[in-house]
């Protein structure tokens, strides 16, 4: 019986290597260099377009298949604007109430990825919605809301280092 688990193992395991899936990337390896600039900011939230592309930077550091780079020197820019940011305080508003009060915040961004080399456009304007929650009390709501933006920059960074890597290479 010891011999038969052993034999179904290692079919099992061996059937697993010729899987369809890869480890490897798809991007070329003359492209796998990135620069990402600050983000214009249009908002009245200061200092987010800092955070948006420092946080798509590490995002593109913690997946690995990009090595970051000058602007000079990068393959590919990701350029981005972020358009709006919404707060929107449910069950009241901190500023008229004593309490604290659950909020949510809302930010959008116009995002596009351009191979530096030719010109070619990856990622057209693409507009992405990045979401997050926080709670906010009478006497420091503004703390709570700059935790919150950073939380809204690792969500915009996720889906834009995702996107970036599903572009047809």
């Amino acid at each position: 019986m010891n011999k038969f688990l052993l034999a179904l193992v290692t079919v099992a395991a061996l059937a697993g290597c010729r899987s369809p899936y890869s480890w490897t990337s798809d991007v070329p390896q003359k492209l796998r260099t990135v620069a990402v600039p600050t983000f214009r900011n249009e908002s009245d939230v200061t200092e987010l377009g800092v955070l948006a592309a420092t946080q798509i930077l590490r995002e593109f550091q913690r997946e690995g298949t990009f090595k970051i780079a000058r602007p000079d020197d990068a393959a590919v820019e990701v350029q981005g604007v972020i358009t709006d940011v919404y707060v929107t305080y449910n069950g009241g508003d901190v500023r008229t109430s004593n309490r604290t009060t659950d909020c949510s915040l809302m930010m959008r961004a116009e995002v596009s990825v351009v191979e530096r080399v030719n010109g070619r456009v990856l990622v057209d304007n693409k507009v992405y919605t990045a979401n997050t929650t926080f709670i906010a009390g009478p006497i420091d709501s503004l703390t709570a809301e700059r935790d919150a933006s950073r939380r809204l920059a690792e969500d915009l960074a996720a889906q834009v280092v995702d996107d970036v890597l599903a572009v047809q290479w």
